[in-house]
């Protein structure tokens, strides 16, 4: 429709003549009623760009107008009007499938972008395709979850992501906000666990200057810095109680207020997020708020883990190969048809992460062109395809020495990733940077060599 029209529900003449001003200033042409039957009625003679409903309504509930569109015109988002402070009403009519809410007294301000992104959300292309999302995979697992996403795209209700880790959460939350009206918003992930605890506010919601020692100057939190898009909150379980407490009223009342400031700043953010543990068991034992788990896990969206949806491997390792190349400029590589049997056999405990991983080893070991069993390296034998119930053993295990120096680092892979360094500068050394001949010392490939030099940045 190239002119937007509106319904507007409301049994209160004061608020329907607002809402008609301010719907006409933007060029909006507006159907007020003041019931449910006569919106039912107008539904079933036009067609409308959004619907904006009061929930108390003098024939029933504004669920009901929410339900009745679900049903007869589920492309249309509709938006409830609730009275301040009833954020229960309001979760309930997202769940019913509601676009989003505004609370009473309506702000202007924040009517226009509710209006706005509800208008873009309308216009939104239907797309069932599996390749409009960016995960990978044709399974009826990632089939189902990519129907959910492009649906969800069109909401602004909060989405709780579950999943293993290395699953894909964040994948997913990045093809909901792709795919929705604030594309063109910025989408800003923040793992809640690797924020040092005392910075955490002032990361979340910003600071002025002069508010503590080393805040010498203003600095906008991540609430303001992804104003009009969409706020991805990874690992959410680990945010500690009380700032849950300040994140919990952000979400409901769209405020916040930056460290060290008298005054609160409007926000207008989507709110997604994720963690790999069970958050309905974290709020039994305490450690997370049950009202800011009610306000997160408006809706559910389950990534299944790779084990799961063994038949997309394939295209899930040609993917990555082409990403794995790509970041070193050289041509990817395949892999064998054996290599490719033993990957889809194995269970994955870490899910796509691990995946790319064991491909990213399997890139550098490689010798020619073509990755085969071998280059794997996988943790285990795999007895579906070697028909044998065997594992692989260490025969000896890490020195004392090592072991002490590997409590040093962060992680494992850090560890590894620095003897990496000191064997390659070593080898290097002694061959005066001759790389073909440090290659040769080491028993790998000159194109190799090149590959692990560029990851670890020893190159220049």
């Amino acid at each position: 429709m190239s002119v937007k029209t509106a319904l507007v529900i409301d049994d209160e003449p004061d608020i329907r003549e607002l809402l008609e001003i301010t719907l006409g200033r933007m060029q909006i042409n507006t159907r007020s009623v003041a019931t449910i039957r006569e919106a039912k009625a107008l539904l079933t003679k036009h067609e409308f760009s959004f619907c904006l409903t009061d929930m108390r309504l003098p024939d029933g509930n504004g669920l009901e107008i929410v339900e009745y569109i679900q049903q007869h015109q589920p492309r249309m988002p509709v938006a409830v009007i609730t009275a301040h402070g009833n954020i229960d009403i309001a979760i309930e009519s997202m769940k019913a499938g509601a676009f989003d809410f505004i609370s009473k007294p309506v702000d202007l301000a924040i009517l226009r972008k509710l209006v706005n992104t509800a208008i873009k959300s309308g216009n939104l292309p239907s797309n069932t395709n599996n390749k409009s999302t960016l995960l990978t995979g044709e399974s009826p697992s990632i089939t189902r979850l990519s129907a959910s996403i492009q649906k969800l795209a069109r909401s602004q209700a909060p989405v709780y992501i579950s999943g293993e880790s290395g699953s894909g959460k964040e994948l997913t939350a990045r093809s909901i906000h792709n795919l929705g009206p604030r594309a063109s918003a910025p989408f800003i992930a923040v793992n809640c666990g690797a924020i040092p605890r005392e910075l955490l506010e002032s990361e979340l919601f910003g600071h002025i200057k002069g508010s503590f020692t080393g805040a010498n100057q203003d600095k906008l939190g991540l609430f303001q810095a992804a104003e009009g898009g969409t706020l991805f909150f990874d690992e959410v379980a680990d945010l500690p109680l009380d700032m849950q407490v300040k994140l919990l009223r952000a979400i409901q009342e769209k405020v916040v207020r930056p460290v060290g400031a008298t005054g609160e700043i409007k926000t207008d953010v989507r709110i997604l997020c994720a963690t790999h543990k069970n958050l309905e068991q974290e709020v039994i034992q305490g450690n997370f708020r049950q009202d800011l788990f009610y306000r997160l896990n408006v809706i559910q969206l389950a990534v299944p883990a790779l084990r799961e949806r063994q038949e997309d491997i394939p295209a899930l390792a040609e993917r990555l190969l082409k990403k794995i190349a790509h970041s070193v400029g050289q041509e990817p590589l395949a892999l064998s048809s054996k290599a490719l049997t033993t990957l889809t056999a194995y269970s994955f405990p870490g899910n796509v992460r691990e995946l790319e991983n064991i491909l990213e080893r399997a890139f550098t070991l490689c010798e020619n062109d073509l990755i085969d069993e071998p280059d794997l390296q996988l943790p285990i034998t795999i007895s579906k395809v070697t028909g044998n119930q065997s594992s692989s053993t260490v025969k000896n295990g890490p020195t004392l020495n090592h072991f002490q120096r590997c409590l040093e680092h962060d992680s494992l892979d850090e560890y590894l990733e620095e003897i990496e360094k000191e064997v390659l500068c070593s080898a290097l050394e002694s061959s005066r940077w001759n790389k073909t001949q440090a290659a040769k010392k080491l028993g790998v490939s000159f194109r190799s060599l090149r590959y692990r030099l560029q990851k670890l940045g020893l190159d220049e």
